[in-house]
């Protein structure tokens, strides 16, 4: 097998479940209420982020919004930090999925990037707000700053993985490094999060789609743009 594959299976065992409904469906009664729980705390904690500002919202906060106890929390996070994991989790559940895909010889990678890019915006999409607090967190705390690193540093690998599977079927240049691709396609997203959270309109899919053409362009074997 070779390491194509290889990540590639590896994508379907890491890849989180980002909600309720991935869960299998033999899942126990309790394991779908723990899953609920975890999801409802992660949704109230993002509107107060948006709400508030990161560093205002307490974890008492947090729990009475889901209504609760303080004990709960601590069931599923380590501290507030680690809600954002969540966001994480769910972003790098994407990528897995992209790179699932890249797998299929059906799909074009050109196919397979451009719904990731707008897959990525959906959460951060949500409002301006809530962008603004995700990016404010990333610089007020060094714990969330320490968790989103190993995501994204794992999100790259897939990435490159995706860009190599491209360049194995002629849509992407091979003269081009995948690992130094991937980090290209991670700024163009983040880049691009930043600038709308700036601006507010239109909505983050339009300015995603904008900014997938032009990296496309950047990367794709002539002819093929």
């Amino acid at each position: 097998m070779s390491d194509s594959q290889n990540n590639r299976a590896a994508a379907r065992v890491h890849a989180p479940a980002a909600d309720v409904s991935s869960l299998p469906p033999a899942a126990g009664r309790r394991q779908r209420r723990a899953a609920e729980t975890r999801l409802r705390l992660f949704r109230c904690a993002l509107q107060l982020f948006a709400e508030r500002g990161f560093t205002s919202v307490t974890v008492e906060d947090i729990t009475e919004a889901a209504d609760v106890g303080k004990g709960t929390f601590f069931n599923y996070f380590e501290s507030k930090d680690h809600v954002l994991g969540v966001m994480a989790e769910i972003q790098l559940g994407k990528v897995a999925e992209a790179l699932e895909l890249a797998g299929n010889s059906e799909q074009s990678i050109h196919s397979v990037l451009h719904r990731l890019f707008l897959r990525l915006a959906e959460e951060p999409g949500r409002s301006p707000d809530l962008a603004r607090a995700i990016i404010s967190s990333f610089l007020a705390s060094k714990g969330v700053r320490q968790l989103i690193a190993r995501n994204m540093q794992n999100g790259r690998k897939m990435g490159a993985e995706i860009v190599a599977v491209g360049q194995e079927r002629g849509e992407i240049s091979p003269e081009l490094k995948k690992d130094k691709v991937a980090m290209q396609m991670m700024q163009t997203i983040m880049g691009t999060v930043l600038l709308w959270s700036l601006h507010e309109q239109p909505p983050l899919n339009v300015w995603m789609e904008d900014s997938f053409q032009h990296f496309w362009r950047s990367i794709a074997v002539s002819g093929k743009e």
